[in-house]
């Protein structure tokens, strides 16, 4: 997988793109999917530069968004949301609606109220190759991604509008499904230990969002986000537990168990089989997704490590202690 795969844009295209946008400094953004855990840090970011921000969410609710952001109620499959939604905005950045879901015309109608921008939150699983992972659970899970993210991608391109797709490998917030463990007895049973990937800070994620979508920089270019490098299981939860000042630590599981665990947690049965396949293949080496470099090519900055990412979310594994 290449780090990066910028897509050509034709001279005329980009100086068009430039006059158009030295208007739009005053133009509200629409953030979509705007409680999420990359969409709540573009709202952030987006109020920090000063820009007007209107965060879209089926469940608006005060205080879950910073100060600054005009919060409207909007559902994907809701067209009467919209209009209220989409009026006045040039900019959309674009949670993944089709995902399992099917198409209700957000996008045609978001062009036709004057969205001339998109920035596509979509996932490293559309850039793969076809036969990813296998012909397993894993290949099938990976297919079904590349399937509805790269659909995602080709609706926009055909729009008309200006893309840019943002595909995140695993995020680094995964981790906190270990919160109760780390929080009720400072241990994380789990299979594969030295299983892991190149997790990524999910303000990563939106520092390459918001630079597309302020910038005329990254106009028809497509990039892949990951983190530094792999992190296994074992030693995320080591760098949690030195977040949070206490000794943390990884207990193996079988596979076997740890598959009935998660069965009597409620997991349906073809979801546990590629969660699986997923540690599986990396447990020597990352996988299917090494190591990226294009959060370094847009920010010119090193992506942040997991241990970053504990600190910054220290207050959800810590015990508050009873005073």
């Amino acid at each position: 997988m290449t780090a990066a795969a910028p897509l050509a844009v034709d001279s005329r295209r980009r100086s068009i793109a430039h006059s158009r946008y030295s208007r739009r400094s005053n133009v509200t953004i629409l953030v979509t999917g705007a409680t999420g855990n990359v969409g709540r840090q573009v709202v952030a970011q987006l109020v920090r530069a000063g820009r007007p921000v209107r965060a879209m969410t089926r469940q608006p609710h005060p205080g879950r968004l910073p100060d600054g952001a005009e919060v409207v109620q909007g559902d994907f499959e809701r067209p009467d949301t919209w209009p209220a939604a989409l009026d006045g905005v040039q900019s959309v950045y674009l949670f993944p609606f089709v995902y399992a879901a099917t198409d209700h015309g957000f996008v045609d109608e978001a062009v036709k109220a004057g969205v001339t921008r998109f920035v596509v939150h979509s996932a490293a699983a559309a850039g793969f190759a076809p036969g990813t992972g296998g012909n397993g659970a894993l290949g099938r899970h990976l297919t079904e991604e590349r399937e509805a993210h790269r659909g995602l991608e080709l609706l926009v391109e055909a729009s008309g509008a200006e893309w840019t797709h943002v595909r995140p490998g695993l995020l680094a917030a995964n981790a906190l499904q270990w919160a109760d463990q780390i929080r009720a007895g400072r241990v994380v049973r789990g299979p594969y230990a030295a299983a892991g990937y190149p997790v990524v800070h999910e303000a990563d994620v939106a520092d390459v969002a918001v630079a597309a979508l302020l910038t005329d920089d990254h106009v028809g270019r497509v990039y892949t986000v990951t983190g530094p490098v792999k992190v296994s299981q074992a030693e995320q939860v080591t760098a949690i537990g030195a977040a949070i000042g206490v000794q943390v630590r990884f207990e193996e599981l079988d596979p076997t168990e740890a598959c009935r665990q998660w069965l009597r947690d409620g997991f349906d049965e073809e979801t546990v089989d590629w969660m699986i396949a997923l540690l599986a293949d990396a447990v020597d080496g990352t996988g299917a997704l090494p190591p990226t470099d294009s959060y370094l090519q847009v920010t010119g900055r090193p992506p942040r490590t997991f241990a970053q990412w504990a600190n910054d979310h220290a207050a959800d594994f810590r015990v508050e202690v009873p005073r």
